[in-house]
């Protein structure tokens, strides 16, 4: 296997390529996100070179992005989670700022292709990416993988749960430790979607008859529903961690 790494955009890529690797991997309500939805078309524009494809041969493997912002290096200052990042990558920009950070906000393996080591070649180019545009700091809010199977646990506990040899109990966030990354803190909103009854029911393939607190399939929290305002409220809990 003969990895290399390239910006998404450096060349045409035939669609079915792009389809193959991003059919999978993200639930349905995440791509409803109202605040996402508000920043993510400038983000696309300004900082398309950041997005970066994972090449075996001529086949994307895996591929992510990442957001410049500014950060002082302390917990206190990180930002609330996904969202907050782009809005402070689009407040350096617009301030004329330079920023001093890496934020990897996505990354993805193609699904015929998870399990051999990609999400880690993926990060390092990234990491590398940060590097040559002089950027001190890459921070990552981490989706783990697993936590949706403990969706009543709230993040902040779940993100200290180790295995014996102390390493993360969760795959995703132990790739990131295995690479050297730090655990930083928890981001439990680190984005907050917002939708109807019948959204949610969309969205979820579950009925909600009823007001009170839902999980929900690939849920890293459960899903509050109130039928008389009919609306349901999810927030989606993040792990920040630092790379060296």
């Amino acid at each position: 296997m003969s990895l290399t790494a390239e910006p998404m955009h450096a060349r045409p890529r035939p669609p079915e390529q792009l389809e193959a690797l991003f059919g999978e991997g993200w639930p349905e309500f995440i791509f409803h996100d109202p605040e996402t939805r508000l920043h993510i078309g400038r983000i696309r524009e300004l900082f398309a070179g950041l997005e970066l494809v994972l090449l075996d041969g001529d086949e994307p493997v895996a591929a992510g992005w990442a957001v410049p912002l500014c950060w002082n290096g302390e917990v206190s200052d990180l930002p609330a989670g996904y969202n907050d990042s782009l809005a402070r990558a689009l407040a350096a920009y617009d301030a004329g700022s330079t920023p001093d950070t890496h934020a990897v906000l996505a990354a993805q393996v193609h699904p015929d292709r998870q399990g051999a080591g990609l999400a880690a070649r993926l990060l390092a180019a990234l990491c590398e990416d940060a590097a040559r545009r002089g950027r001190t700091r890459v921070i990552c809010p981490v989706r783990p993988t697993h936590k949706a199977r403990y969706p009543l646990t709230p993040i902040e506990r779940y993100q200290a749960w180790t295995r014996p040899d102390g390493l993360p109990q969760d795959p995703w966030l132990r790739t990131h430790v295995r690479m050297g990354a730090r655990v930083l803190a928890a981001a439990p909103r680190s984005q907050v979607i917002t939708g109807s009854v019948a959204d949610w029911e969309s969205w979820t393939g579950l009925a909600l008859p009823d007001t009170g607190d839902y999980v929900i399939p690939e849920g890293l929290s459960t899903l509050r529903v109130d039928r008389e305002a009919d609306t349901g409220v999810y927030a989606e809990p993040n792990v920040w961690v630092q790379h060296r």
